[in-house]
C-alpha cells in the first residue's frame, strides 16, 4: 500500500510521502483553527506545514514542483498561511488592535520586498552565466572573474526569502497569546529587517566588479587558449542529463590520444554530469557561438551521439568527422541512416562494418574503419569458476526503448521468470540485478516489474542470510568494510570542497590537479576490490547506480543473461557464457539471424526455461557446446586482440587527419592557384563574425 502511494505521488521515500500528507493536512488544520479559533493550534499546524514544506524543498520533491502547476507554489503557500494568521486575529476579536493592521502592513511590505529579492537573484545568475563553461582550461590568467556569491544568498534563495516571515508568524501569535502588542511589533520588526537586509546583501553582486566579463571578452579569451593549446581531435557531445553515460564512457580514450584532445558540451547539464577527466573539456551553449570558435587547428571531431546539434560542427569542412557511438550492438539505433553524414564511422569489428551493409541505408564500406572498442581493456578472461566460491549469475537487462516493441527489454515478460531461476537454482548459486540506469523513465509497465525484481532479490538475499547452509566470513567482512570507509573517508576529503559556487567560478578554477585524479582514480580501484569483499560471495545484490560499474560486475561474474544491447557485446569480450532472451517470441533460428551478437548465447524465451544449459556451461566449462563459438564471435564483434583497441584507435585517428589535412593543402592550392571563386571565410571556423542568417539552432552555409 504505502509503495504504491509513494509511486502515484511520485515521491522517492516513504518519508517524504509522509511529510508531503502533512503538509497537506496541515493547511486545512491552519484554517480550521483559525476559525475555531485557537492559538495553539494553528501554531501547532503552522510549524507542521513549515517543516514538511522545508523538508520536500531539501529533496528536491517532484510533488513540490508538481503543486506550482496547479497554482499550489511556494509563494501561494506562504501567502494562504499568513491570510488564515490575519483571519485568526480577527476571530479573537483583535480587528480593532494595532497589532491587526501592523499584521497586514508587514505582509503587504514583505511581499512588496519579493520583487527586488526575485530581480536581483535571477540578474546575478544571469550575468554570471558565462557563454562558455569549460573544465582544464586556463581562463583565470586571460580574463578576471570574480568570485561567486555566498551560497547562503543564491542557494534556494526564494525559499530562504520567504521563511523569513517566521520571526513575524511567531511574533504575531506570541503576542496575541500573551496580549503583548510589543512582541508581535518585535517579530514583525525582525522579518522586514532580515528581509531589508538580504536585499541589500544581493545589490553589490549585480556590480562590474562582481561580474565576470561580457560575453565577448570571454569567447574572445577561449579562441586564445585554443590558439595556444591548438586542440587537433575533438570529442562532441550532445544530449540530455540522462544520456551523460554515452560520453563518459569515452573520456578514458580521449585522455590515451597520441594527439591533443579536446571535448565539446553543448548543454551545461552535461558538464554538470561528466566524469572527472584531465581532457580539457569546452561547453558551448550557443550555436553561433560555436561556429565562431577557433577550431581551425582540430582535424579529426568524434561524434558519440546522433543528435540535431551536431550539424553545428558537422558543417566544418576543414575536419574530418566519424561516429563512433556508444555501444555497438544489434539494434536498429547502431545503423541510423543519419551515418552517412559522417566522413567515416567506426566500429569494433567486422559486424560493425556487416551490419551497416544489411541495413543498407547509404553508409559506404570503404567509410567503415573497425577500432576495436577501447574501453573494453578493463573487462578480464574468464578462467572458470573458482572452486572455493558458487557461480555468480549477472543479470543486466536494457531498458524498454522509446516505443513498445516487445524485443526491447526481458524486464516485461521474462524479468521476474529469470530471477525466480535463478533464485531457485539448484546447486545454488549467487544473482547480481543491474538494470539499465534509463529502466522505467519511460514505460510505468517496466518500472513496476523491476520493482518487483528488486524485491524478489531481496527477499531471496534476506532467506538466504537466515539459512544456515550459508556461512559467512565475519572478520573478512569487517575488515573490508572497515577499509571501504577508510577509502570512502579519503574519497571524500580529496572531492569534498572541489564543488565552486557557480558555473564561473568553476571554469575559473577548473585545472585539474593531475596528481590528485590519479589518487582517486587509484582509491576508486581500491574501493571496488573491498566492496566486493564486504559481503559474502553468495549474497543476491540488486546494484544501481554508478559504482559499481558495469565492467566490474563482468568481472565478478561467470556468466549473463542479459537483452539486445552493447552491453552483450561488451561482455563478449570475457570469454564467458552468457543468454540472450528473445522477447520478442522471434524464435531460435530468426532471433540469431537477426543478431549477430546472440550467435553464441544461449537463447532464452520468456519463460526463461532455457536457463540450465548456461548454468550446465558454467559448471562444466569443459563441456560447453558453445565456448568455441563465443571465441569466433569475439573476433568478429570486437576485432584482434592484437595489436591493441587503443593502438588501433589511435592509427585510424592520425590516418583521417592526415586526410584532412591533405585536404586543406589542396584547397589552399587551388586557391592560390585561382581556382573557384570560394568565399572562404564562409568555410573555415573561427571567425568572429556570423551573417544575420544564422541562428542558433538551423545554421546558414
Amino acid at each position: 500500500m504505502i509503495s504504491t502511494a509513494i509511486r502515484v505521488a511520485r515521491v522517492g521515500s516513504a518519508a517524504e510521502l509522509a511529510a508531503a500528507v502533512l503538509m497537506m493536512l496541515g493547511f486545512p488544520c491552519l484554517m480550521l483553527a483559525a476559525l475555531v479559533p485557537s492559538i495553539p493550534a494553528f501554531a501547532a499546524a503552522a510549524a507542521v506545514t513549515y517543516l514538511a514544506d522545508h523538508y520536500l524543498h531539501r529533496k528536491g520533491s517532484y510533488l513540490v514542483s508538481r503543486l506550482s502547476k496547479v497554482r499550489a507554489g511556494l509563494s501561494i503557500r506562504f501567502l494562504i498561511r499568513q491570510l488564515l494568521l490575519i483571519l485568526l486575529l480577527a476571530r479573537l476579536s483583535l480587528a480593532d488592535n494595532l497589532i491587526y493592521y501592523g499584521a497586514i502592513a508587514c505582509f503587504i511590505a514583505f511581499y512588496g520586498l519579493q520583487a527586488p529579492h526575485g530581480a536581483l537573484t535571477t540578474l546575478i545568475r544571469n550575468r554570471r552565466r558565462m557563454p562558455v563553461a569549460t573544465r582544464n582550461v586556463d581562463l583565470a590568467s586571460r580574463i578576471r572573474i570574480p568570485d561567486a556569491p555566498p551560497r547562503l544568498l543564491l542557494d534556494r534563495p526564494a525559499e530562504k526569502m520567504l521563511h523569513l516571515d517566521l520571526a513575524a508568524v511567531t511574533g504575531i501569535l506570541a503576542g496575541a497569546a500573551l496580549e503583548s502588542a510589543a512582541v508581535g511589533y518585535t517579530g514583525i520588526g525582525v522579518t522586514l529587517a532580515l528581509s531589508i537586509l538580504y536585499v541589500l546583501a544581493l545589490v553589490p553582486y549585480v556590480r562590474g566588479g562582481k561580474t565576470p566579463p561580457k560575453a565577448e571578452k570571454v569567447l574572445a579569451a577561449v579562441d586564445d587558449w585554443l590558439r595556444e593549446y591548438r586542440p587537433e581531435t575533438v570529442l562532441y557531445f550532445s544530449g540530455s542529463k540522462d544520456s551523460a553515460y554515452q560520453v563518459n564512457m569515452w573520456l578514458e580514450t580521449m585522455e590515451q590520444l597520441d594527439t591533443r584532445p579536446l571535448i565539446i558540451l553543448r548543454e551545461r547539464v552535461i558538464l554538470q554530469n561528466l566524469a572527472p577527466t584531465t581532457v580539457p573539456v569546452v561547453c558551448v551553449p550557443g550555436g553561433v557561438h560555436l561556429m565562431n570558435m577557433d577550431l581551425s587547428t582540430v582535424r579529426v571531431a568524434l561524434y558519440a551521439a546522433n543528435v540535431g546539434k551536431n550539424i553545428h560542427l558537422l558543417r566544418v569542412p576543414t575536419m574530418r568527422h566519424v561516429f563512433i557511438g556508444h555501444g555497438d550492438s544489434d539494434k536498429l539505433a547502431s545503423v541510423n541512416p543519419f551515418s552517412k553524414v559522417y566522413d567515416e564511422v567506426w566500429t569494433a569489428g567486422r559486424a560493425g562494418r556487416d551490419r551497416y551493409a544489411i541495413a543498407d541505408v547509404g553508409v559506404r564500406d570503404e567509410d567503415i574503419v573497425e577500432v576495436g572498442r577501447p574501453q573494453l581493456a578493463p573487462i578480464r578472461t574468464w578462467q572458470g569458476v573458482p572452486g572455493d566460491r558458487m557461480p555468480t549469475i549477472l543479470y543486466a537487462p536494457t531498458w524498454e526503448g522509446w516505443d513498445d516493441n516487445p524485443g526491447n527489454t526481458s524486464i516485461l515478460l521474462a524479468g521476474e521468470n529469470i530471477v525466480k531461476r535463478l533464485v531457485e537454482a539448484d546447486p545454488a548459486v549467487r544473482v547480481l540485478y543491474k538494470p539499465h540506469p534509463f529502466t522505467g523513465t519511460r514505460s510505468p509497465q517496466a518500472k513496476a516489474a523491476h520493482q518487483r525484481i528488486t524485491a524478489l532479490i531481496e527477499a531471496a538475499a534476506a532467506e538466504r542470510a537466515a539459512d544456515a547452509r550459508f556461512t559467512a566470513d565475519t572478520a573478512a567482512r569487517t575488515q573490508a568494510g572497515a577499509e571501504l570507509a577508510r577509502i570512502e573517508a579519503r574519497l571524500a576529503e580529496l572531492t569534498g570542497g572541489t564543488e565552486k559556487g557557480d558555473e564561473a567560478e568553476a571554469t575559473r578554477d577548473g585545472l585539474v590537479d593531475v596528481a590528485r585524479h590519479e589518487e582517486i582514480a587509484r582509491l576508486r580501484a581500491e574501493w571496488n576490490t573491498a566492496y566486493w569483499r564486504s559481503f559474502p560471495d553468495w549474497e543476491h545484490r540488486v546494484i544501481t547506480g554508478a559504482e559499481p560499474r558495469l565492467y566490474d560486475c563482468f568481472n565478478v561474474s561467470d556468466a549473463m543473461v542479459s537483452d539486445i544491447s552493447s552491453v552483450v557485446s561488451d561482455f563478449i569480450a570475457s570469454g564467458k557464457p552468457y543468454a540472450v532472451t528473445d522477447s520478442a517470441g522471434l524464435g531460435v533460428e530468426e532471433f540469431k539471424r537477426q543478431n549477430t551478437a546472440v550467435r553464441a548465447a544461449v537463447i532464452l524465451s520468456n519463460d526463461a526455461a532455457g536457463l540450465d544449459a548456461l548454468l550446465e556451461a558454467v559448471r562444466v566449462p569443459d563441456a560447453d557446446p558453445l565456448a568455441e563459438d563465443r571465441r569466433e564471435l569475439k573476433r568478429y564483434l570486437l576485432g584482434p586482440d592484437e595489436p591493441k583497441s587503443i593502438d588501433q584507435f589511435n592509427t585510424a585517428v592520425a590516418q583521417l587527419a592526415l586526410k584532412a589535412e591533405t585536404r586543406n593543402l589542396g584547397q589552399e592550392s587551388r586557391i592560390t592557384v585561382g581556382g573557384p571563386d570560394v568565399e572562404l571565410a564562409d568555410a573555415l571556423p573561427g571567425q568572429r563574425a556570423s551573417s544575420p542568417g544564422d541562428t542558433d539552432g538551423a545554421p546558414t552555409g
